[in-house]
């Protein structure tokens, strides 16, 4: 069952096409990132946002879907001007719980069709949103369009341990309890979707090499750091991690690409 259903069906709100950023708002999603395992992801996923962001110190930051304040939060504090947005008002409850009044901007708003002019914002970002939307592409255009500078997303990608995600999805879920479904992506299949919106060649930066739930299931920071330093100091990190943090740049000429004549581009 989609996000959008389970909401219809509880009688929640539905009135925008892609939803998924209400059950990432809650608390109970925020309670996967909950104890050290928990601080030791939000870490890495902060590390790694900061770092692309380092050309853009007190920039504007529009943070689509970013209700779940995994990102707001760090970026509030290190001086950048934050927009978040919502599917629904209820997105915003955590984001004034942690942060203070008049520190960041909230807009409910569709996703799919932002109401903000466009380059409005130096940073488009989206995290914890792609891979549980159906109209991704629609979602990464409009990113795109409000962005001047670049945009920064991430997503699981196909080459890493998720090459099983069919197979061991359910034990997962057993172990995780309140996991969700999920798309897989690849890079070529993301690039060539910011090419058509203007966009440059992607950087990647892969997160971890082992999985997440394997790392939840130790519980043991220390021992999860030594894992993962093995796996980049031998590459596989690089090569096969997940999830991706994922940037790229609007090009110079701002041109979007054209579809090629008898066929898409």
């Amino acid at each position: 069952m989609s996000d959008r259903e389970k909401q219809e069906q509880a009688g929640g709100p539905g009135q925008y096409p892609e939803i998924a950023d209400i059950d990432t708002a809650s608390d109970d999603y925020a309670s996967r990132f909950a104890g050290e395992t928990g601080k030791y992801f939000l870490d890495v996923q902060t590390r790694i946002i900061l770092d692309l962001l380092r050309d853009f110190a007190g920039g504007s930051v529009l943070d689509v879907g970013g209700g779940h304040a995994q990102s707001a939060v760090p970026l509030v504090r290190h001086g950048y001007q934050v927009t978040v947005t919502g599917s629904d008002d209820v997105c915003r409850q955590r984001l004034d719980r942690l942060l203070a009044p008049g520190s960041f901007q909230y807009r409910t708003c569709d996703s799919l069709h932002l109401p903000f002019v466009d380059n409005s914002f130096d940073i488009v970002l989206a995290i914890r949103l792609l891979p549980h939307v159906e109209r991704w592409q629609e979602l990464l255009a409009e990113m795109c369009r409000v962005a001047r500078r670049e945009v920064i997303l991430d997503y699981p990608d196909q080459r890493s341990f998720n090459v099983l995600y069919r197979l061991l999805f359910q034990a997962k879920k057993a172990l995780e309890g309140n996991t969700r479904t999920f798309t897989l992506f690849n890079r070529g299949q993301l690039r060539r979707e910011l090419e058509k919106n203007g966009f440059s060649a992607p950087d990647y930066r892969p997160e971890f090499f082992f999985p997440m739930v394997l790392h939840r299931k130790l519980g043991r920071p220390f021992l999860s750091r030594t894992l993962e330093a093995g796996a980049r100091l031998l590459g596989l990190r690089r090569l096969f991690g997940s999830p991706i943090i994922l940037r790229s740049r609007k090009r110079q000429d701002g041109s979007r690409q054209k579809p090629a004549a008898g066929g898409v581009a």
